[in-house]
Parts: C-alpha cells; sequence; structure tokens
C-alpha cells in the first residue's frame, strides 16, 4: 500500500511540474505583442492611430507600457495597456492607440511588457517618421526618381561616343578598370543584401529594428553600373585605342584592393568575420573608389589638352544626378528635422559633393580650358577611326618625351596591358 502511496506522489509530482514548465512554455513562448503598422509617417500636428496586438498563451494579467524616451516628439494616449487572461487562457485581442505628432523627428516608438519575460515584446516598436510637411516628402520622391535616371543613363553617352568614333583614345583606362572593380563589388554587395537570407538575417541580428538598407533601385542600379562599364571595356578591345593602358600606378591600387579582398575572405574562412563583414569591406573599398576614379581622366585631359574621346554627357548627367541627390538629402534633413545625418554623419553628403566638385572640375576643362576641337597627340595616341566631322590634328609635340617618365597615372611610360 505504501509502495503504491509513494509512487502515486512521484508521479503526481511529476506531472505538475511538467505541466508548469508546459504552461510557462506556452506564456514565455507562445504569446507575443506586436505594433501594427510597424511603420508610420505623420505630420506635424496630425494624429495615427495604431494597433497593440496580443495574441497566444496568457495566464496572467499584464501591462503594457509606452516608453517615454520620445515624449518631445509624440504623445501617446493611452501611454499604458493593461490586459487581464482570457478564462480559456488564450489571448487574440488589439488594443487601439493614437499617435499624436508634436515636432520633427524620425525614432523608434518601443513598448514593454511588464511583468517581464511573460510576453514575447520584441516587435513591440514603431519606426515613426515625422515630417513638417507632405509635400515635402513627394518632392523628394520625384527627385529620387529623377536622379536614379539620370545616374542610369550617364553611363551610355561614353558608349555612344566610341561607338562613332571607332576609338577610345581619350578615355583614360584607369578609369574604366577602377569604375569596374567599385560597380562590381556594389552590385555584390547589393544582390547579397537584397537576395541572400543568411545574409539579411545577420543584418537583422545586429539591426533587431532596422530595415533592409538596399531596396530593388539599389539592385536595378548597380547591375546596370557593372553591365554598362564591362560593355565599355569591352569597346577597348575592338576600336582603335593607340597604345593606351592601364598604369602601373592603377594597378598597384586595384592590386591593395584585391589584397583586401582576399585577407577579408581569408577572415572569413576562418570564421573570424561573418559575410556581412566581408560586405562591408567590399563596399568600403567601393567608397574608397569613387574618391579617386575621376582623377587619371583628369590627369589625361590636362595632358592632352583637350576632352576629345571623353563624354561631357556623361559628366552632365552624372552632375545633374549628383546635385539632386544632395537637395533631396538637404529636404529631408529639413522636413524630418534630421540635421545630423548631414553634418552628424557626413560620409553619403561629402562623397557626393566630392564628386560634384570633380564633375565641375570636368565641365571647366571641356567648356573653359580645352573647348576645341584639337588636341596635343601624346605618345600612342592614333586618331585613326575618329569622326572624320571633327578636327583631332595634334597642335604641338607632346611635352613628354618618349625618354622622360610620366607622374602619377603616366600615359604612356610604365604601363601595362590592362584587359
Amino acid at each position: 500500500m505504501s509502495h503504491h502511496i509513494g509512487k502515486s506522489i512521484v508521479i503526481l509530482v511529476i506531472s505538475s511540474i511538467l505541466s508548469l514548465v508546459i504552461v510557462n512554455g506556452q506564456t514565455t513562448i507562445g504569446a507575443t505583442v506586436v505594433l501594427d503598422p510597424q511603420d508610420a509617417t505623420i505630420l506635424v500636428e496630425e494624429t495615427k492611430t495604431i494597433e497593440v496586438k496580443f495574441r497566444g498563451r496568457l495566464t496572467q494579467s499584464v501591462q503594457f507600457n509606452f516608453s517615454a524616451e520620445h515624449e518631445e516628439f509624440v504623445k501617446v494616449t493611452p501611454s499604458s495597456v493593461t490586459v487581464d487572461p482570457p478564462s480559456d487562457g488564450f489571448i487574440d485581442r488589439a488594443v487601439q492607440v493614437t499617435v499624436a505628432a508634436i515636432s520633427p523627428g524620425q525614432f523608434d516608438l518601443v513598448g514593454h511588457v511588464l511583468p517581464a519575460g511573460l510576453i514575447d515584446d520584441a516587435k513591440a516598436f514603431i519606426r515613426i517618421t515625422i515630417a513638417n510637411s507632405g509635400t515635402l516628402i513627394y518632392v523628394a520622391i520625384v527627385i529620387g526618381w529623377i536622379y536614379f535616371v539620370a545616374w542610369t543613363v550617364s553611363f551610355w553617352p561614353q558608349m555612344i561616343i566610341n561607338f562613332r568614333r571607332k576609338s577610345v583614345v581619350g578615355l583614360s583606362f584607369d578609369f574604366l578598370a577602377l569604375n569596374l572593380l567599385g560597380h562590381t563589388l556594389y552590385a555584390i554587395f547589393n544582390c547579397s543584401m537584397y537576395w541572400n537570407d543568411h545574409i539579411e538575417q545577420e543584418y537583422f541580428s545586429r539591426n533587431p529594428r532596422g530595415l533592409n538598407p538596399v531596396i530593388a533601385n539599389d539592385v536595378a542600379f548597380s547591375l546596370h553600373a557593372s553591365l554598362a562599364t564591362l560593355l565599355t571595356v569591352v569597346q577597348c578591345f575592338i576600336y582603335e585605342r593607340g597604345e593606351q593602358r592601364v598604369s602601373y600606378t592603377a594597378q598597384g591600387i586595384l592590386g591593395i584592393f584585391a589584397t583586401v579582398i582576399v585577407v577579408a575572405g581569408i577572415l572569413v574562412g576562418t570564421s573570424t568575420w561573418h559575410w556581412l563583414d566581408f560586405l562591408y569591406a567590399l563596399s568600403y573599398i567601393k567608397l574608397a573608389i569613387t574618391l579617386i576614379k575621376y582623377v587619371p581622366q583628369a590627369v589625361l585631359n590636362f595632358r592632352r589638352k583637350s576632352t576629345v574621346g571623353w563624354s561631357i554627357e556623361n559628366i552632365l548627367l552624372d552632375f545633374t544626378g549628383g546635385t539632386l541627390s544632395m537637395l533631396q538629402m538637404l529636404l529631408n534633413a529639413y522636413n524630418y528635422d534630421d540635421w545630423a545625418s548631414i553634418f552628424g554623419d557626413p560620409t553619403k553628403f561629402g562623397l557626393g559633393l566630392f564628386s560634384v566638385l570633380f564633375d565641375i572640375v570636368f565641365i571647366v576643362q571641356h567648356y573653359v580650358l580645352y573647348k576645341r576641337t584639337d588636341y596635343i597627340e601624346l605618345p600612342g595616341d592614333n586618331s585613326a577611326g575618329a569622326d572624320p566631322g571633327t578636327s583631332h590634328l595634334p597642335i604641338s609635340p607632346d611635352p613628354v618625351s618618349e625618354s622622360q617618365e610620366a607622374g602619377p597615372f603616366g600615359y604612356p611610360q610604365n604601363c601595362i596591358e590592362c584587359f
């Protein structure tokens, strides 16, 4: 008898423990709270209704509180919601909350559950953007599409000029090599972030409330840019190019970038880095290339005292895109009172400004300094195949004789065949 009683007690204790574990597991893991929607744009002095959605197993009362961290931007009513467990222990309820915008800004409005741990509140946030003007939002969107088109089209005038002249003389091969590498790395970064689920999860694990920074436009632009640059490189094989080559200087720079890529790959292979870190390394190389890629073309124009063979339409479109891109950033900074995005972290705006300044250099070279159609013929230049309707005769001997060494990105000394 005592044996059976003891056995029954043991079974009862074990069953009770298992029941507690199961109930606790259902409460902790099964119950969630989500703010819907998780992205909202509101104008100053306007309101928006959002929902706090509870769903899952719930066995005791909980209180959901909105953080007061951003109370200078918004007023949330009610700021606290109490939820009691239903009789069947399963809750599926939505509570409406009003968000009133006070001043412009961009931030995450976050909520927390008390007692902590009873409900999964990882999704209890909403990304809020408060704007001064709805009109400026649409103006910024239109500007964004215009500069997207301008930058996309900017790759084609150079190919058209090469086709018409049946020559690539005057186009810097150093610029082409750097540009091809830069856009290829940019395309790899965008495609990986946009299509690779593993890398996307790595990003979200580091930025739980973030958005994927790569959108379809970024993927389309980078793939098109890589293809267009590659087609321009192909033209260098089939059209007159004289003795133009990629310089040792550019080769050395490309070698440094290649070394960085290999080292980054080794770090990933040894599990020192994650793939996301590898992609960030590629993006930093792309930024570095943006800073230097126009230098060899500007130097070549200076030495030839001409922009013949270099597409000014490319520069005008790039200038348009860069100027509109910066204008969009300034409009958004005003509209969302987010000047820190420009002055606090000036990388994006600074790179855009740098590119526009180089465009101005090319515009001055083309329309002011070297507006004549003739040019100084450098050793290795060959105007054969040029447009017969345009004069491309040399106006003086090349100031750099074949016995002299050219400087950085020099032509034609110290060069190697690149393609």
